[in-house]
């Protein structure tokens, strides 16, 4: 079944009930703590994608759904997930087929394996929470430490380090140890949850 008809598009993005619904039960179960919301899509694709054909990557992407999202809303780039959970994988693929959009694709790794130079901007919804004592998890086939949160978050600092000036950040439910210094915050929403930062 393709969910690419104008009026399936506008329906499932009028709620994240009605787009949740293209997941399975258990996925649905998870969003509301795990997988980006779609009013945070949509704003965090209308900064980091304020210019046309740029490439954005969705750090620990899930189900897909800010990729998956955010490309409905602003075509004209596109949008990767790393996320390394194949399961995860497999229903952000699914999905993508759904809705026949071919600017999304998803890496399935740790987000350490990827090359950083072959993205212009970054979406992070603080997927290494997951590693702090009593938080929830997604399921308990990895392992969590919070020797991994720390080394996660000095990994992903010196990557965005190493950007240019004007690389473009969204973060969501960030704890910001992962933002170096060059970064600036230039608005936010979402009770100041998400936040929008450029590297000057």
């Amino acid at each position: 079944m393709l969910l690419a008809d104008k009026n399936n598009i506008i329906n499932l993005l009028r709620s994240d009930y009605e787009f949740n619904q293209l997941y399975p039960q258990f996925i649905q179960a998870l969003a509301r703590k795990h997988w980006t919301p779609l009013l945070v899509a949509k704003k965090a694709a209308e900064f980091l994608a304020a210019e046309k054909n740029v490439t954005i990557l969705d750090i620990g992407s899930g189900v897909g759904k800010f990729c998956l999202g955010a490309a409905l809303h602003k075509p004209f780039a596109t949008y990767v997930g790393v996320e390394q959970r194949k399961e995860l994988i497999n229903y952000a693929e699914a999905t993508r087929e759904l809705l026949q959009l071919e600017n999304v694709s998803f890496i399935h790794g740790n987000f350490t394996e990827v090359d950083f130079t072959r993205y212009d901007h970054f979406y992070f919804f603080n997927s290494f929470y997951e590693n702090l004592n009593g938080t929830e998890k997604i399921d308990e086939r990895m392992k969590y430490s919070t020797e991994l949160f720390d080394y996660y978050n000095r990994y992903l600092f010196k990557q965005l380090e190493k950007k240019p000036a004007g690389t473009r950040l969204a973060t969501f439910h960030s704890v910001e140890k992962e933002i170096p210094e060059a970064y600036l915050v230039v608005g936010s929403a979402i009770s100041n949850l998400l936040k929008f930062w450029i590297k000057v």
